[in-house]
């Protein structure tokens, strides 16, 4: 199988230890030898060698939070009013857009439409479309009056969502959409505060309603992720067997230890890249103060500020992604989430570059087989110009990724990143 080195580069494998001077060699698509120091591979051992001049390079990153198929609207209901077909071919753009940003892999958290996320991630694995790894997901699961239902008695609008009350329902609706393909079920347990009659401290799913969900999932083999800002959507989700757990801003001290207990099975994500930009870069699409005020997002924003604190410190796993895909959470700035990790919730930046790396592959169910620079790993790598650790923001679009690898193939090959330099330089 043809082999490539990559040599004279400095190895940040995701493992949380100090990067080092290295050699890799890809073979296929794994890692065949990672090596410490300058020319301690054979360099016959490899079709190409490719000299990092210096560069980091270091494992793909997982979008934990992922909406492929959010394009950029400003109300969640006009993603109900794209027409399928404009709306998958806006999908794919997103996906390649990821690809394109560092995004080997992403989780996705809810579809806009029941099969969009399924068709891209199918054409990718075909090799039809450029994208990265997709975990593809159900649209969001919601009760009658939850985040998502924008039915009124005197008109019925589509939205985002698949409308499911009681047990039964929900059975029926998780085993539709595993018929159609997806690998993770989203449910709305609580509500959201850009929903007024179901505020994000209501819980709108009951018990048997996310335990029905999760058994039938489960069963099939597939994930079930939650949006849960409230404490007892939180406590629900954790009963439940619900593996991954989104937002938690409400989470009190049960909710908590009952997360704490559970750390080495669920992941949570705090999807702060919304509440963030909500308070301080909306204000262009009309989100005022006095709607921020209204909102509560300000709260919001400190408390989950104090409550992922306090995960970091109960060391519960948590995944980097921040509903990225609205008007002013744009696609392609996903891995600004690196750079709140560290000024808001006080993770160093080695710990959240290992959010997106090392626990982004545990999400993605290979754990033993993705997100580290490791032998017998597939080869998913970025060659970054610069040190991430002194300035995260090297991760945040494409500009800095001199190389993206996946499945040991180059799709962005840094020979022709060199000579763009060369070129801007010359300019």
């Amino acid at each position: 199988m043809a082999a490539t080195l990559l040599s004279n580069v400095r190895v940040l494998d995701g493992t949380g230890a100090e990067p080092f001077p290295g050699e890799v060699l890809v073979e296929g698509n794994r890692i065949k030898k990672v090596a410490k120091g300058k020319r301690q591979i054979a360099r016959e051992s490899a079709a190409r060698v490719i000299d990092g001049q210096g560069m980091t390079l270091m494992p793909g990153m997982t979008e934990g939070h992922c909406h492929i198929s959010f394009t950029g609207v400003a109300q969640p209901f006009e993603l109900g009013m794209i027409p399928p077909e404009e709306h998958t071919l806006k999908t794919a753009a997103n996906a390649k857009l990821l690809f394109e940003c560092g995004f080997t892999s992403v989780y996705c958290a809810a579809s806009a439409k029941p099969r969009l996320d399924v068709v891209v991630r199918n054409a990718v694995n075909a090799g039809e479309l450029v994208g990265p790894r997709i975990r593809a997901a159900s649209p969001e699961i919601v009760a009658t009056g939850g985040l998502g239902d924008e039915r009124m008695l005197h008109i019925h609008r589509e939205s985002f969502a698949l409308i499911a009350d009681g047990p039964e329902e929900v059975r029926r609706v998780v085993r539709t959409c595993i018929r159609e393909g997806v690998d993770n079920i989203k449910l709305n347990v609580s509500g959201d505060d850009f929903y007024p009659h179901a505020p994000g401290g209501c819980t709108t799913y009951m018990d048997d309603e996310v335990k029905m969900a999760c058994l039938v999932a489960h069963e099939f083999g597939k994930q079930v992720a939650t949006h849960s800002r409230s404490s007892n959507s939180v406590k629900l989700s954790v009963r439940n067997g619900v593996d991954c757990i989104y937002h938690c801003e409400h989470a009190d001290e049960e909710a908590l230890d009952m997360m704490e207990a559970a750390k080495d099975r669920i992941f949570v994500g705090p999807a702060v890249g919304l509440l963030h930009n909500t308070v301080h870069e909306a204000a262009p699409w009309g989100i005022t103060e006095e709607v921020i005020t209204k909102l509560n997002m300000r709260r919001n924003l400190e408390m989950t500020c104090e409550v992922y604190k306090e995960i970091r410190k109960r060391g519960i796993r948590a995944v980097i992604g921040g509903d990225y895909g609205f008007a002013w959470t744009p696609q392609g700035t996903n891995a600004r989430d690196l750079l709140h990790f560290v000024n808001l919730f006080g993770y160093t930046p080695m710990e959240a570059i290992q959010l997106a790396t090392r626990n982004g592959g545990q999400l993605m169910r290979m754990g033993d087989e993705l997100g580290l620079v490791k032998e017998g790993y597939l080869a998913d790598l970025l060659l970054v110009d610069g040190d991430p650790l002194a300035d995260l923001s090297l991760l945040v679009g494409p500009q800095a990724l001199a190389m993206i690898m996946k499945d040991g193939r180059i799709f962005k090959d840094p020979a022709e990143y060199a000579r763009s330099e060369r070129q801007v330089a010359a300019e």
